[in-house]
């Protein structure tokens, strides 16, 4: 690699956003040099979605599309119609990676393998020839308005362009690179950095039971979210236990609120185990189960409609013998079970922080992107992507899909 060659691009950063840049800028004849930190390409995109990564979320409709992104969706508008849900499908698609759709219309490769992925960027790159440079470090970018000319300094070397696509992440997961430094070098260039926080992250409890359920999952819950004792938010969801908490797709996205809550407020989470009965219809439901099993242990027939570790938990905290036949469970410690069963409180104690976020909120202010083409109004020929930007979003491929968008239209843009 030689100093002196200028590029007509420079990509800072192999994850999602970067990848889709530079292989679409270079199908366009550009010649493209990406600069990634890490050993090997999308280190992030790896761990996304469980493994299985989340590619995007099936509402095509543009418009219903931005709805998530919140107030950021009215500066979105063009550039998801350059390159919405629909063109990243069959982006996708066009290198041999079929997706399905789960839960809340989120879509996974059918490998459920988010290597299949990651390796569709790659093997793009490597067709349209992006040269990636590893273990390229930057610690500067500057930009020479005389020469308009973008010089970045790395490890290896000083490497020039004539556009420059920063495309580095944010700061969650700083174990996988994404350590906030293109906020730094965006904030010397003249650009205002919104302060950071992290929007999508797991919660811990007060409850100390629940710590037996590490790794319990519940597919279908309602999870209702309370500030002292007034309802904030209701969501049918998933619920997943760790060794200090609670996650899962539902927890995640109500988490930035609950971090707001928790300022003020005690936090409690209201778990329905049952949200297809109401109160009445669980309670006889409940009294015809054990009426119908009379001689079996209370415990061995909870099992049967209950994961077996959290129907012991649930009896220990709630201190009911579950050793005891149910034609001798009390009616008292029956209705107790039955409120008990449609409402778990579980109290919040906090929020993990960035290591164990999926995304973080904050970044370069929007007003100072051109959304239609993600150049900066700041700095000619640079261009901004993926989590860069201060955008909130939920959980279920809005991330990723960001990435695609702002990944394309930066690299289909570049003069």
């Amino acid at each position: 690699m030689k100093e002196q060659i200028v590029w007509d691009v420079i990509v800072i950063g192999g994850g999602p956003a970067g990848m889709m840049a530079a292989a679409t800028a270079s199908k366009r004849g550009r010649g493209v040099l990406l600069l990634e930190k890490n050993r090997n390409l999308g280190k992030k995109l790896l761990i996304s979605g469980g493994g299985r990564c989340n590619v995007t979320n099936n509402q095509p409709v543009v418009r219903d599309m931005l709805h998530h992104y919140k107030e950021a969706g009215k500066f979105l508008f063009s550039t998801f119609m350059q390159h919405g849900v629909k063109e990243s499908i069959v982006w996708f698609k066009k290198k041999g990676v079929t997706l399905k759709e789960e839960n809340e219309g989120r879509l996974f490769p059918d490998t459920d393998l988010a290597i299949t992925v990651r390796d569709a960027l790659a093997d793009e790159m490597k067709l349209q020839k992006v040269t990636v440079l590893n273990n390229a470090t930057v610690s500067k970018i500057s930009h020479d308005v005389g020469k308009d000319i973008f010089s970045i300094v790395t490890n290896l070397g000083t490497y020039t362009a004539s556009s420059c696509i920063v495309a580095t992440g944010g700061t969650s997961r700083p174990e996988t690179g994404s350590t906030g430094d293109g906020y730094a070098w965006m904030e010397k260039l003249g650009h205002t950095i919104i302060p950071n926080n992290f929007a999508l992250v797991p919660l811990t409890l007060k409850n100390s039971w629940t710590r037996k359920l590490s790794g319990l999952s519940l597919p279908n819950v309602k999870i209702t979210l309370y500030a002292d004792i007034k309802k904030q938010d209701s969501k049918l969801g998933k619920l997943l236990f760790t060794h200090v908490g609670v996650t899962g797709p539902t927890i995640l996205n109500m988490s930035k609120a609950v971090g707001e809550l928790l300022a003020h407020s005690e936090v409690t989470l209201m778990i329905d185990l049952f949200p297809d009965k109401d109160a009445g219809e669980f309670k006889l439901y409940l009294r015809t189960l054990l009426s119908n099993e009379s001689n079996k242990k209370l415990k061995n027939v909870l099992s049967v409609i209950l994961p077996a570790a959290l129907a012991t938990g649930i009896l220990e905290e709630l201190e009911v013998d579950g050793e005891t036949p149910c034609h001798s469970v009390s009616s008292q410690d029956r209705t107790k079970l039955a409120t008990y069963l449609k409402a778990v409180p579980l109290s919040v104690k906090g929020l993990l922080g960035e290591e164990k976020a999926v995304i973080s909120s904050g970044g370069v202010a929007l007003e100072e992107i051109d959304f239609k083409t993600m150049e900066s109004k700041i700095v000619p020929h640079l261009y901004i992507v993926g989590d860069m930007l201060n955008i909130d979003r939920p959980s279920g491929g809005y991330s990723l899909q960001l990435c695609w968008t702002t990944g394309f239209v930066a690299g289909n843009n570049i003069v």
